[in-house]
């Protein structure tokens, strides 16, 4: 094929490139590195946080910081800006953990934008909540109130 036969370099005593070793260190092949013995944890994902944190098994607090580094995927329109929904209570926007459950939400075709949960807090307009999941098995409400306690705690680890 392509002009040559390709066992002439098999006949030859043809090494390929990549076992051949070059001296003085460079080009050699590099061992296998064994898995650590002891692997660093993951992060828990923002499904996983929003489940414990329902279940009462980590704090408030524990809480937000894995909501502020995780990515929320909110719906949106056409104009920049988060979607609202004005026939609740409170206003509230819809914001979900993975983009399963926003699809679950608002269909397959939706239109989205991704951010993290610290952008979140810094851009949600004053007097407006959100849901987390509201289609979801561990839908969370945060009030206007429980946000302006997120921004707090926000600015509190931030500046001390």
């Amino acid at each position: 094929m392509y002009g040559y036969d390709q066992n002439v370099g098999a006949q030859q005593g043809y090494v390929p490139p990549q076992q051949q070793q070059m001296p003085g260190g460079y080009g050699q092949q590099q061992q296998q590195q064994q898995p650590p013995l002891y692997p660093e944890p993951s992060a828990p994902s923002l499904a996983d946080a929003v489940r414990a944190f329902t279940t009462g098994q980590v704090t408030a607090e524990d809480f937000q910081q894995v909501f502020a580094t995780s990515k929320v995927y909110c719906p949106r329109g056409d104009n920049p800006g988060f979607l609202a929904l004005h026939n609740t209570q409170q206003p509230v926007i819809p914001m979900f953990t993975s983009l399963k459950e926003l699809r679950r939400y608002a269909g397959k075709e939706s239109k989205y934008f991704v951010i993290t949960g610290a952008e979140v807090i810094d851009l949600l307009p004053t007097g407006y909540g959100f849901v987390l999941d509201m289609e979801g098995e561990h839908r969370m409400v945060f009030d206007a109130k429980a946000v302006e306690q997120m921004v707090e705690f926000a600015m509190r680890r931030m500046y001390g």
